[in-house]
């Protein structure tokens, strides 16, 4: 009975807030003569608060249409805004910019989702051998690693040397299927000489990154070094959960002057595929069963950056350098 009047409490208190809201927000247009979407883009400048805020209201509107223009398809999104205007009965001859803004807010909206569902795709694609595509982009991975050392063979120990298992890469692919190979390559074909340094530090990780002087005062006496490649795949799965759970929305609505793309994904494994280096140094782990530990560790404090709004997590990866205040 109890745990009754407790959710009947509950939900009448919901209902209640949600009127009350809805109220507030009429008496404000009123005195404003702005609806909320005006509000929003005119008291706040671009980028992940604005864009955020205005996925927010439409999803929390009480009108359908509002509701669905955050998952329509990107070429429809031009009448979308015709049509939220025409529903707010805003005269967009008079605030020519709104429409503008909300052009850019829903392209980083509907893109983001579009990037979830391509991501997917890849993750569940599974590595296969008998795919010449697939086979050419794993002796690619090789080629910008090792430059200067010839791959024997396909199935070789060689492959140890930069960080998979055993000597066919393609059983560890498993859990992240080609995502993980398509951000392996990018950060080795893009990032070179990071992935390269990254790769010698993982297998030599003493003095690293600090002088001898520097790492005798930090008492960095038992670096333990890790495994390049898994390591990248277990990255894949920390930028993978990340994107889906919409913790990366600030970072991409911050980066992304319109639609973030797999490019924007893969850049930001980057990022963290270096950052993650430099943790696991700092963090001087044990040995490697303190994989885990350190990974939830760097997980949290990722979040923990990605909460503030202004967060763009690789600045210099930024596609925002022509962003404008729309």
């Amino acid at each position: 009975m109890k745990h009754f009047l407790r959710m009947f409490i509950q939900v009448c208190l919901y209902f209640y807030c949600k009127c009350l809201w809805r109220c507030l927000k009429f008496v404000v247009r009123k005195l404003t003569g702005r609806c909320e979407l005006q509000r929003i883009c005119y008291n706040t400048k671009p980028g992940a608060a604005r864009t955020m805020k205005i996925e927010a209201s439409l999803k929390g509107s009480k009108s359908k249409r509002l509701q669905t223009s955050v998952s329509v398809h990107p070429d429809a999104i031009e009448k979308t805004i015709d049509d939220i205007m025409e529903l707010k009965k805003i005269n967009p001859d008079i605030n020519p910019q709104l429409g503008v803004s909300l052009q850019a807010c829903l392209l980083q909206i509907v893109g983001y989702r579009n990037l979830i569902v391509e991501v997917e795709k890849l993750r569940r694609e599974p590595y296969d051998s008998e795919n010449l595509q697939h086979e050419e982009m794993l002796l690619k991975l090789w080629k910008c690693l090792k430059p200067n050392s010839p791959l024997k063979a396909r199935i070789s120990k060689q492959w140890c040397e930069i960080g998979f298992q055993g000597d066919d890469p393609k059983t560890d692919f498993r859990g992240m299927g080609l995502l993980g190979l398509y951000n392996l390559v990018y950060f080795a074909e893009w990032d070179t000489e990071v992935a390269q340094q990254v790769l010698s530090d993982s297998l030599h990780p003493k003095y690293s990154q600090f002088s001898k002087v520097e790492w005798e005062k930090k008492k960095f006496d038992k670096a333990i070094g890790y495994s390049f490649a898994i390591v990248g795949i277990n990255v894949t799965d920390l930028a993978y959960n990340l994107l889906v759970s919409g913790a990366l929305k600030t970072h991409f609505y911050n980066v992304a002057p319109e639609a973030p793309t797999l490019t924007h994904f893969q850049q930001t494994f980057c990022y963290l595929m270096h950052e993650f280096h430099k943790f696991w140094i700092e963090e001087d782990p044990l040995d490697i069963m303190e994989f885990n530990r350190v990974r939830e560790k760097f997980h949290k404090r990722i979040l923990k950056q990605l909460q503030n709004p202004e967060m763009a997590l690789c600045p210099h990866f930024a596609a925002s350098e022509s962003l404008i205040n729309m």
